[in-house]
């Protein structure tokens, strides 16, 4: 793994990039250190912002300096440990039929397959929260095989329903809310990852693994109505350090 590399972002934000590709190994870094930024409580600090492959620290420079900042991560990444942290593990029902999945016969067509194998492939495994972001508790999920890595839709949608599954180069993305978006639709859940009311409005976090489910759409109308009315609730298992697949 490269060297991170630390960028200035005007005189209130450092940011520090640690690869150019999309990787999860990388993004593990990335998270590692936010947490143990956070752990330290560095005075100064105002705001953390872990992405994909970069963190941008946000600061008061009237408390702290970005040499200062360089240091502590500097600190963090020299004991940083490879083994790999527990998670949650949660089992998420998907709709991968009819008005679900408009996109889904499409990027069926482009990827030579059948759609049904497009749907085994996206199922097959668990995916990672890679980042939160766009809209309130909007994931983004990967990496799937190196098949799905197509390019996002040439004309994007003013108008993508709530709970849609969408998929783009290689990551899954689920709409937490109904918003433009680009990527392409190949199901719905009936599971809210964005609700005000709930305790925790958020479902799921970065580092947390997804593991799709198909429904027939019989399925997905029976759950949906479940969550509305407020008796169901996904899967989720803790899955220890050292004990995931």
């Amino acid at each position: 793994m490269s060297e991170p590399v630390f960028l200035p972002a005007g005189d209130t934000a450092l940011v520090v990039q640690f690869g150019e590709a999309v990787d999860a190994a990388v993004n593990r870094q990335v998270r590692h250190v936010a947490a143990k930024l956070r752990e330290l409580s560095l005075a100064g600090i105002v705001d953390i912002v872990p992405t994909i492959r970069s963190l941008m620290v946000h600061y008061d420079p009237l408390v702290t300096r970005s040499s200062e900042l360089q240091s502590a991560i500097s600190e963090i990444l020299h004991h940083q440990h490879e083994g790999e942290d527990g998670y949650r593990l949660w089992s998420i029902p998907v709709c991968y039929e009819g008005e679900c999945a408009p996109d889904l016969d499409s990027v069926a067509r482009d990827m030579k397959l059948d759609a049904s194998e497009v749907v085994r492939g996206h199922t097959a495994a668990p995916q990672e929260v890679l980042m939160m972001g766009f809209l309130p508790g909007f994931p983004y999920l990967g990496l799937l095989p190196e098949a799905f890595d197509v390019p996002r839709r040439f004309e994007p949608r003013v108008k993508v329903p709530a709970r849609s599954i969408s998929i783009a180069v290689r990551q899954t993305t689920i709409y937490t809310v109904e918003s433009p978006g680009g990527w392409h639709l190949i199901g719905r859940t009936p599971v809210e990852f964005f609700d005000p009311t709930r305790d925790a409005p958020i479902l799921v976090a970065a580092g947390d693994r997804v593991h799709f489910q198909p429904v027939s759409l019989a399925e997905y109308e029976a759950l949906r109505k479940d969550v509305e009315a407020g008796n169901y609730l996904p899967v989720v298992e803790d899955i220890a350090p050292g004990e995931g697949a």
